[in-house]
């Protein structure tokens, strides 16, 4: 009998470390998956930017980019705590990269996608 009660206590552990790995493989998968989409939007917006940049200015392209803005800001959003060196978080490179057009910052974000795994274009 006191081996059953010194057995159950390390199945005990066992069960509760083999969940949290678990757990955690998801939670690892899910932020890989996060990264991916942004990195993707990320990219997006720099093709339809620079399109827009060779092209003469035009109104309808404008909110093509706003649009594309708005899918990369939604999928920077889970994210936007993570640093990214300068002291900046992704949040606040992301939206000084494509609202103020700040080139370090897009460096920045280009790097952690790279740093990620992902690929996204450098300004």
């Amino acid at each position: 009998m006191r081996w059953v009660r010194a057995i159950v206590p390390v199945f005990t552990l066992v069960a509760v470390t083999a969940g949290c790995s678990s757990s955690d493989g998801r939670s690892e998968q899910r932020l890989t998956e996060q990264r991916e989409r942004y990195c993707t939007e990320l990219g997006a917006w720099q093709k339809t930017r620079d399109a827009v940049d060779e092209e003469t200015v035009d109104p309808e392209g404008f909110d093509e980019v706003g649009a594309v803005v708005d899918d990369a800001v939604r999928a920077m959003e889970p994210l936007r705590d993570e640093a990214v060196g300068g002291g900046r978080t992704l949040g606040e490179a992301t939206v000084a990269a494509m609202k103020g057009g700040d080139g370090e910052a897009q460096g920045l974000v280009v790097q952690y996608c790279q740093d990620a795994g992902f690929e996204a274009q450098a300004g």
